[in-house]
């Protein structure tokens, strides 16, 4: 799950992978803004199948670990 969400971020934002770890911080860290990180959520929505709810609290997904385990428990 992790590596495929790496891919993503590489791919869609053209992060360093060297970069993405599960504790990176998405805007601190990798600087992804709100926006953003509206689009990843889109994004992992459509890699991944998931169903998404529109009034998730997208700022609760703080690190890419966050990303992971958000994933994990629509899964």
């Amino acid at each position: 799950m992790f590596e495929q969400l790496k891919s993503l971020l590489v791919d869609k934002f053209m992060i360093d992978p060297e970069d993405i770890t599960l504790d990176a911080e998405l805007a601190a860290d990798l600087a992804i803004n709100s926006i953003e990180q509206a689009e990843l959520v889109e994004a992992c929505a459509e890699e991944f199948d998931l169903e998404i709810d529109d009034d998730i609290d997208i700022p609760q997904l703080v690190t890419v670990g966050d990303v992971v385990d958000f994933i994990e428990s629509l899964k």
